[in-house]
């Protein structure tokens, strides 16, 4: 034990002082608190230039039923459409919006002409508006009134609740879990594939150096084998835990920094663009008080203590039962282009389970959602997706135990192959010498 807790020291060390592990160790924080922070931040510099739009109505349906909006001003004008293009840049208007007039139907169609792409929150702006105007012509030419049939609208709302054994409700958010799953899945995925890639390398880099033919003359090839897949993963849990540190301090210290001016200007800028259906909506600018709760009601409804617990535990475990078998093919080969035959059929489950994700996720109590999450190739993947919407500990104490069974089953395998290939040099491997160096007898 001795040995292999030296090997791991040398892999750990020698990789946490590459400067690409010190660049992606302060990149990937960065990174992940800016896809938190740049929509929002993005949102506040939003232009504060006014967007003066030109109305040409020729039916008369619409005029002063557009409405002066923060930034987004409207004036109407009476000529001809040429005359109104001629005069579109001497105006220095944002957009001219043209109605024709129909004889026989309802307008149903406009053009919108503008020297620069049209934002999609003023398009669908306009067309929210002239859509409301037609209904209500509609519903009036039929006798009844919009009013009315305004009161009548409802808002109905659905909340979901899940109740323990034990009696206890819970509020529970499956747009939250479904997000949460998903990308806790491809978290694993990309962390699985990128540190083990990184265990086959690093076998074909000191097979083809003939470093390791020094190295097994003091340590058993498996030794080898196991200091190099552990140190790796110390590796990568190390980074991950930099990530996860830094991102916190990045984006609380973000939200420190800005918490009197982001809330009221994001929540401003995102009511101006999404607007409602009805006119008399947007003058709703921020969120109210019963939306925020219901915000934080929902990130504070996820076990973050089990998700992070288990994706520890899943990362691990699925990391080194992926990482022997990435070892034994970097040892069965010369350089890396022989690799990708083998390659195929590691690669196969994770792909599988990350297509099968989409379908877990819209029913993540079926039983073929119970079984690829306890299946040790896939349920590294597919029980993170099922734990945010609550899976029974007993299923996740077996996905688990199974794991660390198959991670012992792939670890003996390959160390099988790679007792044999981390010395075999020029000969080309197939599938049947691969068997063969697995039935070779200890």
């Amino acid at each position: 034990m001795g040995k292999t807790s030296l090997i791991i020291q040398r892999e750990y060390l020698s990789r946490v002082k590459k400067k690409s592990f010190i660049i992606m160790s302060i990149l990937g924080p960065l990174l992940m608190a800016a896809m938190m922070i740049v929509p929002i931040y993005v949102a506040t510099l939003e232009s504060d230039e006014e967007k003066n739009i030109e109305i040409l109505d020729e039916t008369g349906w619409f005029y002063n039923k557009f409405k002066d909006k923060d930034k987004l001003k409207f004036t109407y004008t009476f000529t001809d459409l040429e005359t109104a293009k001629q005069e579109f840049f001497e105006k220095e208007i944002h957009a001219l919006l043209y109605i024709p007039k129909t004889e026989l139907s309802l307008p149903t169609t406009a053009t919108l002409y503008s020297d620069k792409q049209v934002n999609i929150q003023v398009k669908d702006y306009l067309e929210n508006i002239m859509e409301t105007v037609v209904e209500n012509k509609k519903l009036e030419a039929s006798g009844i009134d919009p009013q009315v049939l305004k009161s009548a609208e409802v808002n109905f709302r659905l909340s979901t609740m899940t109740i323990e054994e034990d009696g206890e409700e819970k509020k529970s958010f499956t747009e939250v879990s479904m997000v949460l799953g998903i990308f806790a899945g491809i978290m694993i995925y990309f962390f699985i594939f990128l540190f083990g890639a990184q265990v086959m390398r690093g076998v074909i880099e000191e097979k083809t150096s003939r470093i390791v033919e020094i190295i097994v003359s003091s340590v058993r090839p498996f030794q080898l084998m196991m200091g190099k897949i552990v140190g790796i993963a110390l590796v990568g849990l190390t980074q991950f835990l930099i990530w996860i540190v830094f991102t916190l301090i990045i984006v609380t210290g973000f939200t420190t920094a800005f918490s009197d001016k982001l809330p009221a200007e994001t929540a401003e800028k995102f009511s101006a663009g999404n607007q409602l259906m009805q006119v008399e909506q947007l003058q709703q600018n921020a969120p109210s008080q019963d939306e925020i709760t219901k915000v934080f009601e929902a990130i504070f409804s996820v076990n973050y203590n089990v998700m992070i617990f288990s994706f520890i535990i899943y990362f691990l475990g699925g990391y080194l039962l992926y990482a022997a078998l990435f070892a034994a093919i970097g040892s069965a080969v010369d350089n890396e282009t022989d690799t990708q035959q083998f390659m195929l059929p590691i690669t196969i489950p994770m792909i599988f389970a990350i297509i099968m994700a989409q379908f877990v996720i819209n029913n993540p109590e079926s039983s073929m959602s119970f079984w690829l999450s306890i299946i040790p190739l896939t349920s590294p993947i597919i029980m993170m997706v099922r734990i945010p919407f609550g899976v029974p500990y007993w299923e996740l104490g077996l996905s688990i135990g199974l794991l660390i069974l198959g991670f012992l089953a792939t670890t003996w395998l390959a160390g099988k192959i790679y007792r044999t290939g981390i010395l075999m040099y020029g000969t080309k491997v197939n599938y049947k010498t691969l068997w063969k160096w697995i039935r070779l007898r200890d």
